[in-house]
């Protein structure tokens, strides 16, 4: 479908709230919960606690404004920056991190992290954690072949992306202009992880429809492999959730490294 007939993430205004609620809360509507919620954090544990990624600096540049998936990195990287293109976004962002007067609560993902650590005791301090580990909320601007401009950041031992690319790229082109952006931040041999949708081609937020970019796994395996990554890990789950707000067929967890 031409991605002109929705909406698009980095130009077009969104309530990032709704976003939140409709796709990451644990509210009794939300039917996605077992893959934006369940799957990604499953698959960030594994990963993380297997010990083979780790290093000092993790950049997390992904869609929206949810940070679940990131508290199974905390004890794994000293230094976490957030890099965001939506400004609603950083500033709810800034209110879950300073404790601010109505930000979203992420009660039911700490829990969740609980019960798959079996540490019911640290609910509580992995928040704190995650909050401590990250040092900066950044702008960051797709335009620009520095996603960062004027920002000056370190490479990274790994790079987070949820989403993000699917939302941003208008087509299969772009996404590999804007992949080549990301990887520009990794370190030689960093690993990168991503989060997207496959056979996807919008989502609803409040009353409007935005525009996700369509590939399968032949596509993004086949992308990577030609940016010079070595592929180590890949989960699909296919969809259960039954709703019209979006169009995915599954959800992809995919990691790889940068080979030079």
């Amino acid at each position: 479908m031409d991605c002109t007939s929705h909406k698009l993430y980095h130009i077009h205004d969104f309530d990032s709230r709704d976003i939140l609620d409709t796709y990451f809360s644990d509210k009794s509507e939300m039917v996605f919960g077992e893959e934006t919620l369940k799957f990604p954090m499953e698959k960030f544990h594994n990963i993380f606690s297997a010990g083979h990624i780790k290093g000092e600096v993790l950049f997390d540049i992904s869609f929206g404004s949810f940070i679940h998936h990131l508290y199974s990195t905390c004890g794994f990287f000293k230094q976490i920056s957030v890099l965001r293109f939506n400004e609603k976004c950083i500033m709810e962002l800034n209110k879950w991190l300073h404790r601010r007067t109505g930000a979203f609560v992420w009660d039911h993902a700490s829990t969740y992290i609980k019960e798959m650590e079996g540490k019911s005791d640290q609910c509580q301090d992995k928040e704190i954690m995650l909050k401590m580990a990250i040092k900066q909320i950044v702008k960051c601007d797709i335009e620009k072949e520095n996603l960062t401009d004027s920002v000056v950041l370190p490479q990274a031992d790994c790079v987070i992306s949820a989403w993000l690319l699917d939302v941003l790229s208008k087509d299969q082109d772009d996404y590999l202009r804007n992949l080549k952006k990301l990887t520009r931040l990794l370190k030689p041999r960093g690993h990168l992880i991503l989060l997207g949708c496959l056979n996807a081609t919008y989502f609803t937020a409040g009353q409007d429809r935005f525009h996700i970019l369509k590939y399968d796994e032949n596509y993004l395996r086949k992308v990577l492999t030609g940016e010079g990554f070595i592929i180590d890990h890949c989960d699909i789950l296919r969809r259960k959730a039954v709703s019209d707000l979006a169009d995915y067929e599954a959800i992809v967890f995919i990691t790889a490294y940068k080979e030079k």
